[in-house]
């Protein structure tokens, strides 16, 4: 079974950065792309950023030129650096492929921007 798990999340001040880990186990990252998705309380999960297989990127609008998606191969790991982070960031931030290929959804992490 593939597991999925997150952390790195906390609470950090409005500009402040974070980076959150997703561990991959059963798989390889590299083998399918893999996601970053959050959901606020209220709203609805959606996909912030997203890594294909062939490494290349891509963001909601929200999010770019702000946070970086990349993962390392011999780690198994996926990462997402945050930087300049705004209290609508604040949400559940979890881990996944992006559909038709997405998995079960693990526990995610949160994040909270606040002064």
């Amino acid at each position: 079974q593939v597991q999925l798990v997150e952390s790195g999340g906390g609470l950090v001040q409005p500009g402040g950065s974070l980076r959150l880990s997703c561990a991959v186990s059963g798989s390889s990252v590299s083998s399918y792309a893999m996601g970053w998705y959050r959901q606020a309380p209220g709203k609805q999960r959606i996909l912030v950023a997203t890594m294909a297989r062939d490494g290349s990127t891509s963001y909601v609008d929200s999010v770019k030129g702000r946070f970086t998606i990349s993962r390392d191969n011999a780690k198994n790991t996926v990462y997402l650096q945050m930087n300049s982070l705004k209290p609508e960031d604040t949400a559940v931030y979890y881990c996944n492929r992006p559909r038709p290929y997405s998995l079960s959804w693990g526990r995610g992490i949160q994040v909270t921007v606040s002064s």
